[in-house]
């Protein structure tokens, strides 16, 4: 089997992402400053990484086999690594098998145009999905094992669709009577709206705009969205495209672009259509946007909490280089700062850029743009029960990089990684249903359930 996977190594002080494929756009592709306009080509690093720069790695790449242990030693390193992890409490239940050893299959259900994200309804059985051109189909399922469509909503006239660009992004709240969507308005601005339901349809004319940020460039759009059990609102924004974060925005607190927001949609305040929680590192507006929840990313494509243990899992589009997956546990996510664009994964990538806050945090994973990553798209962990030694395993893919990965952590540590699946292609999100089950997105068309192999 292939090599795909890079060799885990600890968590740093220091990260983060690059690569401006995000999940739309095409391998190796950056826009240059001031044209919004795609162009081929790599952007080399702005500086050659220093012996004191250079954060722990470790490189050597395991095959797609599952690989279990250690990394070589760690190289010298800006910070010691930091991290408030604590390995998970194992309890009563048995010990999962071997990630080498998961059998899966991956079941077709439906097939739709340009598949973004999926969705759960809680208290229903429907999925609802959401295609890159604007529309949100539901999906029935079937006895047969596959899925009924219908069209819930058409956004079509107002998302601009195209490269990185479009309907990218769905969450519900947590009663399930209300939709959020993340889609590219028709200017290229980012807009983020909710949605009164009716019945199983979307009521259109209950559009709330909650949100609209400008894009000073067609890519780096992020796009994900996500409801915390409190029904807040995350949402991941890239840096405003380009390549190399050319205003270096992602480190300016002051600028929603390259950032985590949290909002809290449910509290219209003064003339704004949300609340700020209260906790939220600059919730008095004093050092930076009161929105901004985390700060240092390039192009996040995939947030997802970890349903039993709270931790923040970011998949972060890489530059020229390396993809990588970060990890925030519960009480550290706030204010976390994940280091772009001085670092890109774990090596220094501008030294002239100034980290600014918290030491910046570093990957627990990278892969090589060399072995063929270009794109990582972040799955969730699984918390299913279909599939036994699955349980507590991150999962992952690529949009350039046919297949479906897997990780599992023990602390800080990723001690087993697995290719589940080689074939599987343009892997633009991994969802789960209302019973932990996934699915995943190929931008293809094709809507897959992870199944047991028979």
């Amino acid at each position: 089997m292939r090599a795909l996977l890079r060799r885990p190594h600890p968590m740093r002080a220091v990260v983060v992402v690059a690569t401006v494929i995000a999940l739309l756009g095409a391998c190796g592709e950056d826009e240059p400053a001031g044209t919004g306009e795609a162009v081929e080509g790599r952007v080399p690093t702005t500086a050659e990484p220093t012996e004191d720069d250079t954060p722990d790695t470790t490189s050597s790449a395991p095959t797609a086999e599952t690989t279990e242990g250690d990394g070589p030693p760690d190289t010298t390193a800006e910070e010691p690594p930091t991290s408030s992890a604590e390995p998970a409490d194992p309890g009563d239940a048995p010990a999962p098998g071997a990630l080498g050893d998961v059998a899966i299959t991956l079941t077709e259900v439906a097939t739709l145009e340009a598949p973004t994200k999926l969705v759960a309804r809680p208290g229903s059985d429907l999925l609802y999905v959401a295609e890159q051109g604007g529309r949100i189909t539901a999906l029935t399922p079937t006895d047969d094992g596959g899925a009924d469509t219908a069209t819930a909503l058409d956004l079509t006239d107002v998302t601009r669709s195209g490269g990185e660009q479009g309907l990218l992004g769905l969450a519900f709240a947590p009663d399930g009577a209300t939709l959020y969507v993340h889609h590219s308005g028709t200017a290229g601005e980012t807009r983020i709206a909710s949605f009164a339901m009716d019945g199983d349809d979307v009521d259109a004319a209950s559009r709330t705009e909650l949100l609209e940020v400008d894009q000073p460039f067609a890519n780096h759009n992020g796009g994900d969205i996500v409801v915390d059990d409190d029904g807040l609102l995350w949402i991941g924004l890239g840096d405003g495209g380009s390549s190399g974060d050319p205003d270096d925005r992602a480190q300016d607190p002051e600028d929603l672009l390259g950032k985590i927001l949290r909002i809290d949609p449910t509290r219209p305040t003064g003339e704004l259509p949300y609340a700020i929680p209260e906790d939220n590192p600059f919730a008095d507006g004093v050092g930076g946007r009161p929105e901004v929840a985390v700060i240092g990313v390039r192009n996040p494509w995939r947030l997802r909490f970890d349903a039993e243990t709270g931790d923040l899992w970011v998949a972060d589009v890489g530059q020229d280089a390396v993809e990588e997956i970060d990890r925030l546990p519960a009480d550290a996510i706030l204010g976390a700062n994940l280091g772009w664009s001085r670092f890109e994964g774990s090596a220094v990538y501008d030294e002239s850029r100034e980290v600014r806050g918290t030491p910046p945090v570093g990957p627990v994973f990278e892969m090589d743009h060399d072995d063929g990553w270009c794109s990582v798209t972040g799955g969730p962990v699984y918390r299913g029960d279909a599939l036994d030694d699955l349980q507590g395993a991150y999962l992952f893919g690529d949009f350039c990089k046919p297949g479906l990965a897997a990780l599992r952590l023990d602390g800080d540590q990723v001690t087993e990684t697995a290719v589940l699946d080689e074939d599987v292609g343009q892997v633009v999100s991994i969802d789960t249903d209302a019973d932990g089950e996934v699915y995943v997105l190929s931008l293809g068309g094709q809507v897959l359930r992870l199944d047991l192999a028979s």
